[in-house]
């Protein structure tokens, strides 16, 4: 069976693909709007959601499907009564599809090794592949490539956008570079970085870490940032992560170090005057709202190339 866990388990040939038919689906949603008739998605969830949930949800309703939303706190899962192991077993029997917005990666490998349908990984606190496809979309509709692009990020480097951003950025051909302070739990991680690395060496691209701002935001193409209070983190810790990650908050003065054409970029939700300011990221150069409204097309493209394939390897 065929899933979406990690960017680095996709080619980038299989990449290329899911965007181009992302592309296709945005610009003729009715040509799809019955491509999952009768099908069904189970989206399990453990994190809070707004764009994940609703983006999903629209996007099996416009293809003619149904969603099923899953919340673990109220379920013999979340209540520690039931395994992951059995509760995919269970779930394969009745859907189509399974989508999971989980805290430890590790629940959504378990998920992909025992469910008998597609497994979409939605987000976990190692990876948030669906978030990169729709960045990747965005990215190319603005600068009509992505090959030989300069995608910089800036902030908490060690979290799943960091490290999607290098396995897909990687895999397209980008030179991504990440912006971060010079501490180990703030940087990405080794095996990410060695295996983009890897990646970009067949991809013709790169992947940099840097500690100085500007110095990464010089000529670049794409400047990105993410929260720096992401839904894990405690708040007694705001105080400390303002402190630590203020020099790498994206402001007039780091877009202009850019390319002058450079575009702002941020997965939301955004705390204006922390990660960016205001002036940026509602300014021209910001393509945030792009890039929310991509989560429904990629993420479409997504579970109507899973859901073909498994019909096509198992008669699903």
């Amino acid at each position: 069976m065929l899933h979406l866990i990690t960017l680095d388990d996709w080619t980038a040939d299989r990449i290329g693909q899911v965007l181009d038919l992302a592309d296709a689906v945005k610009r003729e949603p009715a040509r799809y709007e019955r491509a999952m008739h009768r099908k069904v998605l189970l989206m399990v969830f453990e994190k809070p959601s707004l764009r994940t949930r609703v983006s999903f949800e629209t996007g099996m309703c416009q293809m003619g499907g149904d969603a099923i939303y899953y919340d673990t706190t109220t379920s013999p899962l979340g209540a520690g009564k039931e395994t992951i192991e059995d509760m995919v077993r269970v779930a394969s029997r009745y859907v189509d599809l399974i989508m999971a917005r989980l805290y430890d990666h590790l629940d959504i490998e378990k998920m992909a090794a025992h469910a008998t349908v597609p497994v979409i990984n939605a987000l976990t606190n190692f990876a948030h592949p669906c978030q990169i496809l729709a960045d990747l979309q965005t990215i190319r509709e603005k600068k009509k490539r992505l090959k030989g692009l300069t995608l910089t990020y800036f902030g908490d480097s060690n979290n799943n956008v960091t490290h999607s951003l290098m396995y897909g950025g990687a895999r397209m051909g980008l030179h991504v570079r990440v912006a971060c302070p010079e501490l180990p739990e703030y940087s990405p991680l080794e095996s990410v970085l060695r295996q983009s690395r890897a990646a970009a060496a067949e991809s013709g691209g790169s992947v940099e870490v840097f500690h100085d701002a500007r110095t990464a935001a010089e000529g670049a193409d794409v400047l990105y940032t993410d929260s720096w209070m992401s839904y894990h983190i405690d708040k007694d810790q705001l105080d400390e992560r303002v402190k630590v990650f203020t020099p790498y908050q994206v402001n007039a003065g780091l877009l202009e170090a850019a390319d002058p054409e450079a575009l702002f970029m941020n997965c939301l939700p955004a705390m204006r005057g922390y990660e960016q300011t205001a002036e940026v990221i509602d300014g021209p150069r910001s393509i945030v709202f792009d890039q929310a409204e991509n989560r429904l097309h990629a993420q479409k493209a997504v579970m109507l190339m899973l859901r073909e394939e498994a019909t096509a390897l198992g008669g699903l």
